[in-house]
């Protein structure tokens, strides 16, 4: 329960109390602000969101598979990479697409732990929107939306193959 509590504590509480808790507690550490401060704060953040989409996905997983394998004698780590791995990839691969599309929308933890040399692409736009909209905002929110266009439509090819080879 207190596992539990302690990994989805990020997911409750508010970008401001959390950012000001990590910039306190780098203070008291002497842990210098920047890009692994960032890294840091980012996988804090987006930690409980994996943790959900991928226990949601091993709670419906059949633990015979991997006792049959262990039983013919494969080593776990083989079990681990050939049985388990494949059939959790989709989760993984979601929970990483939702904990990247959280990283970079965050701007209140990433304004709090950013070093003064360090920024992000969302710092970026935010200082750059307080000034009114430039084409090179324009031109990025274009890139954005043709990459997530062109995503979609490989995963929806992938997953109609996937589908008509079944």
């Amino acid at each position: 329960a207190m596992l539990n509590a302690l990994t989805f504590a990020p997911m409750v509480i508010s970008g401001v109390v959390l950012g000001v808790a990590l910039l306190s507690l780098y203070d008291a550490l002497n842990f210098p602000r920047g890009f692994f401060g960032l890294v840091i704060a980012h996988t804090l953040f987006s930690l409980p969101y994996v943790v959900v989409v991928v226990s949601s996905r091993l709670a419906g997983f059949d633990r015979s598979i991997e006792e049959a394998a262990m039983d013919l004698g494969a080593p776990p780590f083989k079990v681990f990479t050939a049985i388990t791995l494949p059939i959790i990839m989709p989760a993984v691969a979601s929970g990483w697409l939702l904990a990247f599309t959280l990283s970079l929308d965050d701007l209140v933890i990433a304004s709090f732990v950013a070093g003064p040399g360090s920024t992000t692409l969302p710092m970026v736009v935010y200082s750059s929107v307080r000034m009114g909209v430039s084409p090179q905002i324009n031109a990025l929110a274009s890139l954005i939306v043709l990459f997530v266009s062109l995503a979609v439509i490989v995963a929806g090819l992938a997953m109609s193959r996937r589908g008509a080879g079944r």
